[in-house]
Formats: structure tokens, C-alpha cells, sequence
């Protein structure tokens, strides 16, 4: 997957959930349940050594979702990520080692970035997609809003997290710039812990619903 098809993906999908799994059993049902919901993509973050099993279990057996691999801090662990077939990654924060490398691996790569510096650091690296974390401790749809105007013209393109709900998506999804947004509350670690597989699809329904009122 290249950045352009990254960009393309997330502005059909409009959501991306960041997914912690805690056991490995739950990857394919929690996959499923968000498919079921209508959103078919997801990143597994790198929080714990089973991540890339998990990759591996939904690429096998969930062929319907694409799924990209987050937290990666070291290149090692892109490479990692790419073994296990994440179609893309993304990274906390902005390490142009990382960027550069992951470029040069033709691996799709979102950016955290947290000023205007890094947009453009990450724009001139060839990652015009970056993730901007955390979102609402940041200043929010405020600071997107006011940092728009010198970046219209160009490929950049924002997908914020950090602070994102059901009740906010719709604001931040307003802006030019945002082609997508991100976070953990579809796959709540409760739900996905006791095996509420329907509920997290019912959630997931919802909130496409809010992000994509047109379809």
C-alpha cells in the first residue's frame, strides 16, 4: 500500500480504531465485530509482544479488513509489522528515522505530529498523511481549524486521536484537512474482554453512521 492509497482508504472509511488486544483469542472476533459494524479498517497498536500474532490471525482469517500496525517506534519494528502483514503503519510521534525508513520500504506510514514543523517535516519526507496526537489535549478542532489555511493547497492530510468519541468525531470530520479520525472507543477493552462482540458492533454502526451520514 502506498501513502496515496493510505489517503484513499481512510477517506472512504473516515474512522480508523486503534485497537489494544489483550489476548491474541480476541483479535478475529474483534476484527469481525467492527467489520460487522461497516468499517474495515483497524490498527493493532505494538503495546505487547503478541501484536503482530494478531496481524496475522485477522490477515488469515478476516480477509475483508485492512489493517495497519501502530505504536512503532523503531524501525525494527515497521519491518516487523510488514512480516506480519500490516498494509500500513503508524508511529506516536514524529521520528524522520522512521519516516525515512519506512518510505524507503514503500510501506505506508502515518506520522504522529504535534506542530506545523512536523506536518511539513513529514509532507517533504513523502508521508502526506499524518496522525495528529494527542488531538484534544493539543487544542483540538480549534488548533485544526486555525492551522488550515497555509496547508489547503497542499497533499497534507490529517487524521486526528487522542481525544475522539462518538459525540465529537462529527466536528473534527468537518474540516478540510481531517480525512479521517481515530481512537480506541470502539474497541473498549471491557467489551472486548468479556466477549461483547455485538455490542462493539453496534457501537461501530453508530458511530459510521455519524461519520458517513450520506451513505
Amino acid at each position: 500500500m502506498t501513502n496515496h492509497d493510505l489517503a484513499d482508504l481512510l477517506r472512504r472509511s473516515r474512522i480508523l480504531s486503534a485497537a489494544v488486544i489483550e489476548d491474541p483469542a480476541h483479535a478475529v472476533p474483534l476484527a469481525k465485530a467492527l467489520l460487522a459494524g461497516g468499517l474495515a479498517v483497524m490498527e493493532v497498536t505494538y503495546r505487547n509482544p503478541h501484536a503482530s500474532e494478531c496481524i496475522r490471525r485477522i490477515r488469515a482469517e478476516v480477509p475483508g479488513m485492512t489493517i495497519g500496525a501502530g505504536t512503532l517506534l523503531t524501525p525494527a519494528q515497521i519491518d516487523e509489522a510488514r512480516a506480519a502483514g500490516a498494509a500500513f503503519g503508524v508511529t506516536p510521534g514524529f521520528n524522520p528515522s522512521i519516516v525515512r525508513h519506512a518510505v524507503d520500504q514503500g510501506f505506508a506510514l502515518a506520522p504522529g505530529v504535534l506542530t506545523p514543523g512536523e506536518m511539513e517535516q513529514s509532507l517533504a519526507l513523502g508521508a502526506p498523511v499524518v496522525k495528529f496526537f494527542p488531538a484534544a489535549a493539543a487544542g483540538g478542532v480549534g488548533f485544526l481549524k486555525a492551522i488550515a489555511a497555509p496547508y489547503a493547497h497542499t497533499a497534507l492530510r490529517i487524521v486526528p486521536l487522542g481525544g475522539i468519541s462518538e459525540a465529537n468525531l462529527h466536528e473534527y470530520l468537518a474540516l478540510p484537512l481531517v480525512i479521517a479520525v481515530g481512537g480506541s472507543w470502539l474497541t473498549d477493552r471491557r467489551l472486548a474482554a468479556t466477549g461483547q462482540w455485538e455490542a462493539i458492533t453496534a457501537l461501530t454502526r453508530r458511530s459510521m453512521a455519524v461519520a458517513n451520514p450520506g451513505a
